[in-house]
Order: structure tokens, then sequence, then C-alpha cells
């Protein structure tokens, strides 16, 4: 222990004989310690512990109210499992009982009376080294815990970045703005939030909706870029950038990425079973695909493309009513209601899609 250590450690002697205090105060100065509290009460122990946060107690063994071993069982409960502050049992009696009572009650190290000066230093700074060493390991273990956690939310971030862009990569294909994959998140999140879905799920598709086109990176512009409606043989190679996405994104190993290669793949699937690309009908089509086709619905309906002008939101409202029980499950068509109707719905607010 070096001199700074000496300096700081603070000692709390308790003692019934104010005789061996002062002994054991004299003794401590003279090796260089500083912060040094006593009392003759062994009842005011526990107020001294939060008073003086002592880095070890030199306890006596026999005293009248408490004697040692019970002031040892009380500074362990206070001190608990993690916290380390070591006790040195100060005492006459060094029968095999009374050390072994000791060492079960709690007690690290025992000093015998008449104290031999040397033996009395090496034993507290034996004890000191094992408390500081202590300290500094829970200070560390703390500080790399606020490094880990701090790392993960960086990764976290990262994740959650590289997923936006990889949405808008899609999206810039046919979406100037890309701001369309954003909205559909955000819509969809909200949808899922009004129909009763879990925070947590609520936010795992709120991240994963965005990526619901990336299949559109492996179709080509004449197609995807094409003005008015589809001939069917276009419209078929249209179809695949639900597979495409799929199999972009399949094979992850993250939660969110799973979920959207199942939204890329099923979000044309129609409640009625009309859809594509497996024809899925009601259920068996994943809730989180059947609440992203409602949204992506509505989001490009509302806003304008290349091939195609922006509805209004009446139209478009009215379009979705029209496709419940059809295109989409009456269940999520009436939530989107409800959210169309709330003046403070933050999506609607930001497009400005109430009238």
């Amino acid at each position: 222990m070096d001199k700074l250590e000496l300096h700081i450690a603070k000692i709390l002697i308790v003692d019934d004989q104010e005789y061996n205090i002062s002994l054991m105060e004299r003794i401590l100065v003279r090796a260089g310690f500083t912060h040094i509290h006593s009392t003759m009460d062994p009842l005011r122990i526990e107020l001294m512990l939060k008073e003086v946060e002592p880095d070890i107690v030199l306890l006596d063994l026999h005293m009248p109210g408490m004697d040692g071993l019970q002031a040892v069982k009380m500074i362990r409960e206070r001190s608990g499992i993690e916290g380390y502050l070591p006790v040195l049992m100060l005492t006459a009696d060094m029968t095999p009982e009374a050390r072994q009572q000791g060492l079960l009650a709690g007690v690290n190290d025992f000093l015998t009376k008449p104290y031999d000066r040397g033996e009395v230093i090496l034993r507290i700074n034996n004890l000191l080294r094992t408390r500081f060493l202590h300290l500094e390991l829970r200070y560390n273990n703390s500080t790399l815990e606020e490094k880990i956690l701090k790392r993960t939310n960086e990764l976290q971030l990262a994740k959650f970045e590289i997923l936006q862009v990889l949405g808008r990569a899609a999206e810039y294909r046919d979406d100037m703005t890309g701001q369309h994959t954003q909205r559909v998140g955000e819509l969809s999140a909200l949808i899922a939030g009004q129909i009763g879905l879990p925070e947590q799920h609520v936010a795992l598709i709120r991240k994963a909706a965005p990526l619901h086109d990336i299949g559109k990176i492996g179709i080509p512009d004449d197609l995807l870029l094409k003005p008015g409606r589809y001939e069917p043989h276009e419209f078929e190679r249209m179809k695949a950038h639900t597979t495409i996405g799929e199999g972009i994104l399949q094979g992850s190993y993250f939660d969110v990425l799973k979920l959207a290669g199942i939204i890329a793949r099923s979000h044309h699937e129609k409640w009625d079973g009309t859809g594509y690309p497996h024809g899925l009908k009601g259920e068996d089509i994943p809730i989180e695909a059947r609440i992203v086709a409602l949204a992506d619905f509505y989001d490009a309906l509302t806003h304008e493309r290349p091939y195609k002008k922006a509805w209004t939101s009446e139209e478009a409202l009215a379009e979705v009513e029209r496709q419940r029980g059809l295109h989409f499950e009456p269940r999520i068509v009436d939530a989107f209601l409800q959210l169309y109707n709330e003046t403070t719905c933050e999506y609607f607010q930001a497009v400005g899609g109430h009238s």
C-alpha cells in the first residue's frame, strides 16, 4: 500500500476500554494513518458506519451491550455480499472456540492483546490492500459495464441506421425523396400500437417495415419506372420484388431482419386471398405484413411517383374503406380510421393527411 492510500484509509476502532483505543490510535498515527475514528459504545457502530464509511473496523471481542460477534454480524448484514469491509478482531481470548466463532461470524483476521506494533500495522495493511483492490475491481467493473452499455447502444444505433439506409436505397429507385419507407415504418408502428400489440413488438415493426420493398433493387428501371399500368407479363415480373426482398434478408441472425424478410415477402398478400406471391388468406398472412400492407397502400396513394399523381387524402381514405375485408383485414382498417380521425396522430400531422 502506498503512502497516499495510507492517508485516505478510514479506520474505525470499537473498544469499551479507553486505554486500548488510545494505544491503538498512537500506533496508527505513527504509521501514517490520519483518518482514525473511535467509539467506546458498540451500540453506536451502525451510526458510525454510515457517518465514517470506514475502510476497516478494529473491533474488540468482549464488550457490554453488544459483543464483538454480534457487531460483526450486523456489519456483514449492512455491507452485503458485494461490499468488502474488513473486520480485525481485537481480543485476548485466542482459544480455538473463540477464533472459530469469530470466523463464522465474518471476522477477517485477529489481533492478540497485548499488541505487537509491527504485527498491528502488517495485519491492517494486508486487509486494507484487499479492501482497496476490491474497490478498484468494483470501479473497473462499473466502468466496463458503462463501456459495454455505451458500445451496445452504439451498435444498436448503427444497426438501425443501416436498416434506414437499406430501405432508402431501395426506395430511391422510384421515390427521389426516399421518405416513403420511413413514413411506412412510422404509420405501421402507429397501427400496430392501435390494435394493441406489445410495445416491444411495435418497436420491431417500426424498424423492420421500412425494408418492405428492399426487393425493388432487383427490378429493372424500365419496369419499375414505367408510367401507367403494367401489362400482365410485366406485373408478373414486378411481383418478384417480394421474393427478391425475402431472399436478400433471409438467414439473418437479427430479429428485426428476420421480421423484415417476412414483411418483404407477404406485404402484397390480401385478406381475401387474391394477393401475391403465395395467395395467402386471412390470418395465414403474418400480422406484421397485414399492417404494412395498409400503411404502404395509403402512403403510396397519397404521394406522387414518376408513374402516377398523388391522390387526395379523401380519395385514398375512401379506397381503404372500400378494401375493408378484401385487400385489408377489417380490424386493421378500423384501427387506421381511428388514427386518421385523431387530430394528434403524428403521421397524418407530418404528411398533412387530415382534410
